[in-house]
């Protein structure tokens, strides 16, 4: 196919988004399915779903069929299966039976000095997908802890996501054993402390605050983040603890950051007094992080009351400088 002539089937798979003859475009996204093109074909999945055109849904599991055999010459970079299980999901199919397929589906395809997988979004896409369909929370756990140690990171963060998702307290026991076991991506861990907290925001403050104390300090700001998410009086008092002690200027601006997105008085009232009595650099930091809060009623007057105590020209034009930009907003 000439570039002309895809550029041409790419404008008017554009231009199906805005049709206004309803069969008329699923005509012609049913027939853009079959395309031998794996771009053109994940570009109309994903135009399906965007319309929500539910009558699809056999299309698109007959297109994934299809880029099943030969995958990395039919579907290279796993384009089309990617999108299509992101269209079924979001259009609501429910079958098991597909997902299934796609989360212990693996592509390896020829890069310099080896090969690379690159069905990884197709595997957490199922992930996702699965805690949703009918069956038993044991059946869908079982495939979950796989990837939980799957080789791609995208796909641990996403079945730890998957996991929280499910609501089942037995997937808060697979999040703490993986935790205790530890990964190596900080973030795979971080999304751990995240989902548990989803799961039982109380029960597992204790739990993460343990991580406080680890020596991997990627490791140790993953927990502060989520303890300052966690919306709990009881996790502030664990930072309170942790910000005492030696703590890598680009941790305590992580954690006074984390601290800002939090609604809680608690995070506030800390913020207001870490700006009050800290270094220069860490009010700083602290101004920072209490721009989110700065519209709410009375705080402005209260942060500018700290400012101007400690008579600090830097501070005094950071405050001045975020607030301008605020009203001009």
């Amino acid at each position: 196919m000439s570039k002309q002539a895809f550029d041409k089937k790419i404008e008017a798979l554009d231009a199906l988004r805005s049709a206004p003859d309803r069969a008329a475009t699923a005509n012609q996204l049913r027939k853009a399915l079959t395309d031998r093109n794996n771009f053109l074909a994940s570009k109309a999945a994903a135009i399906v779903a965007d319309l929500s055109l539910s009558d699809l849904m056999p299309d698109l599991i007959a297109a994934f069929e299809r880029f099943l055999r030969d995958p990395a010459k039919s579907d290279p970079q796993c384009w089309a299966k990617n999108a299509i299980a992101k269209a079924l999901k979001n259009l609501g199919h429910r079958d098991p039976a597909f997902y299934l397929r796609g989360i212990d589906f693996f592509q390896p395809e020829p890069v310099w000095g080896g090969s690379s997988d690159s069905a990884a979004t197709l595997r957490g896409t199922c992930a996702l997908a699965l805690v949703d369909c009918p069956l038993d929370d044991l059946t869908i756990l079982t495939h979950l802890t796989d990837r939980l140690a799957d080789p791609a990171k995208p796909v641990r963060i996403d079945t730890a996501t998957a996991i929280a998702q499910l609501g089942s307290p037995a997937g808060g026991l697979l999040l703490r054993l993986k935790a205790l076991a530890g990964d190596k991506e900080p973030e795979v861990i971080g999304q751990c402390f995240l989902s548990l907290l989803t799961l039982d925001a109380r029960e597992s403050i204790g739990f993460i605050g343990r991580f406080l104390k680890v020596p991997d300090e990627d490791v140790r700001s993953e927990a502060a983040n989520a303890l300052a998410q966690a919306r709990q009086p009881e996790a502030i008092e664990f930072l309170k603890s942790f910000w005492e002690g030696a703590l890598s200027p680009e941790m305590r601006r992580a954690l006074l950051l984390s601290l800002g997105a939090s609604p809680l008085p608690e995070s506030t009232d800390f913020l207001l007094a870490v700006l009050a009595n800290g270094s220069t650099q860490v009010a700083e930091y602290a101004l920072a992080a209490l721009a989110p809060s700065r519209l709410w009623s009375g705080m402005r007057e209260r942060i500018r009351a700290v400012v101007e105590e400690r008579n600090d020209s830097a501070l005094r034009q950071l405050f001045e400088r975020e607030f301008q930009r605020v009203e001009a907003v």
